[in-house]
């Protein structure tokens, strides 16, 4: 009878594969790391951590999840596999699971924010102690954040310079294979649907189905779709969002892990070298993919990036607390169409196109002088691409808070905003569909329309679409005035 001495040599015990935001078989060492080690069974395990110290999915991002969890469970199914899912703190469901089955090694990808570093270590201190291997990978970034150093030795906080060191310096390793057998431990797993991951009462997930289909076969269509045509014409056509091929798309596979960009950067490497490229707007594109890393550089060196201000100046900065104003946004009701179509997009879709976040953002932190962080909140709840890199140094960015920041007074006008890349009025008109029939010279100002015009479009301002709740000059003005006054306390401390 097959019993637990049969399995206690390290050889042939069972070795547990622990995912976490990399949830594909393709290009994952950790997975081919575990799959190498000994010739014992292999435990496929998803944790729903509930540890306090990490911060809880968003709603989006629990729906995404959802999905790629299914996506994944059906991938290692295919190939002999099961993903045992199991809820609770990480280094508790850990340890259970291994007293469970004798399991002698255990491999991660690693993770960059603080509180998931501060469990790994824990985790594998005491692992180690009990003389179980534990080793853990760089799945989820080109670079890790520790790997970029300035000519001084520390970390960039500019850009430019980190894309060119990258550039220089990255040499992605060889891609890790697919396995086509694994076999798989199958413990008792919880299901999936009692962790209600997926929206109920009211279930507000609809359109997300029309525009996404979450796993790795979804990530690889994207990416291969995209590197067939639409990325020759990336760098014209990523700031408009009227043409909805215009980017790529695979921000929440890359958040989930379901794709890495290291594969996106050898796909998109390999076809430049063949000449099938536009190598300007392929280049851009990639530039575009190393910012995302450079938000996990920002992140690993400074751990409170999604609560506090890079730059320490902005804590005397005079926010206004309005939660009107700030519900307003939220809804997509704050007057200005190019602002309301891309809030209105992102409840309805889970994502929001890159330009008109940075718009939104604008508005919401200069126009209405409202914190970031309230920003920063509802996107992580909002989107399925919530990142916690990304996320946080992009609000920053934007507020003038940030590293490599646009200037405080650089204030997004919202009406030329939307004239300039909105060029179709396309976008506007899908997601503000009351003033569809509004001429386009007064789509993105409708207050500036005749009352002949208005009635022609079926608009009746402050009714079935709203005034402005502040007008743009004042707000600009108030955001200046503003800097000047954080400025004043500045030099004054």
């Amino acid at each position: 009878m097959f019993g637990r001495s049969a399995i206690t040599n390290a050889v042939s015990a069972p070795t547990l594969m622990w995912f976490r935001r990399d949830l594909r078989l393709s290009d994952n060492p950790a997975l081919d790391a575990a799959l190498n080690h000994g010739d014992g069974p292999l435990i496929c395990l998803y944790i729903l951590e509930t540890d306090e110290a990490l911060r809880p999915l968003g709603g989006a991002s629990k729906w995404w999840l959802d999905k790629s969890l299914k996506a994944l469970a059906r991938d290692l199914e295919a190939i002999g596999g099961h993903l045992i899912l199991r809820r609770g703190p990480a280094q508790e469901t850990l340890n259970s699971v291994i007293a469970e089955t004798g399991a002698k090694a255990v491999f991660w990808n690693r993770r960059y924010d603080q509180a998931g570093r501060e469990i790994d270590a824990a985790i594998k201190t005491d692992l180690k102690a009990r003389d179980i291997t534990v080793e853990s990978f760089n799945g989820s970034v080109l670079t890790e954040p520790w790997t970029q150093t300035t000519g001084s030795g520390g970390y960039y906080k500019v850009f430019t310079p980190y894309w060119k060191s990258v550039q220089a310096n990255y040499k992605p390793d060889a891609e890790c294979p697919r396995p086509t057998q694994i076999k798989s431990l199958a413990l008792t797993s919880e299901a999936l649907s009692d962790w209600n991951l997926h929206p109920s009462a009211p279930d507000w997930s609809e359109g997300f189905n029309q525009d996404w289909v979450p796993g790795e076969a979804g990530a690889k269509d994207r990416l291969a779709n995209f590197l067939d045509g639409p990325v020759n014409t990336y760098k014209e056509d990523r700031n408009r969002p009227d043409i909805e091929t215009g980017t790529s798309g695979l921000s929440p596979h890359l958040a989930f892990g379901e794709i890495s960009p290291a594969q996106i950067w050898r796909a998109t490497k390999a076809r430049m070298e063949a000449g099938q490229l536009n190598e300007r707007s392929a280049h851009h594109f990639l530039s575009e993919v190393c910012w995302r890393d450079f938000s996990y550089v920002l992140l690993f060196h400074n751990p409170d990036l999604a609560t506090e201000n890079f730059k320490p100046d902005f804590d005397l900065m005079p926010w206004r607390d309005s939660p009107e104003n700030l519900e307003a946004w939220q809804r997509g009701q704050t007057g200005y169409p190019i602002v309301d179509a891309g809030m209105r997009q992102l409840w309805h879709t889970g994502w929001m196109h890159n330009r008109v976040r940075m718009i939104v953002a604008s508005f919401l932190t200069k126009h209405l002088l409202i914190h970031w962080g309230h920003g920063e909140d509802w996107f992580w709840d909002c989107l399925v691409d919530a990142d916690p890199a990304s996320n946080s140094a992009s609000w920053q960015w934007t507020a003038g808070s940030g590293a490599d920041a646009a200037p405080y007074f650089r204030v997004f006008n919202p009406i030329t905003q939307g004239e300039k890349f909105d060029e179709t009025g396309d976008y506007v008109r899908k997601w503000c569909p009351e003033l569809a029939r509004l001429p386009r010279k007064y789509l993105y100002q409708p207050w500036e329309a005749g009352p002949l015009i208005l009635h022609e479009a079926g608009i009746k301002l402050g009714t079935t679409y709203p005034k402005p709740i502040v007008d743009h000059k004042e707000g600009r003005q108030r955001a200046l005035d503003a800097y000047d006054t954080l400025k004043q306390k500045r030099d004054a401390a």
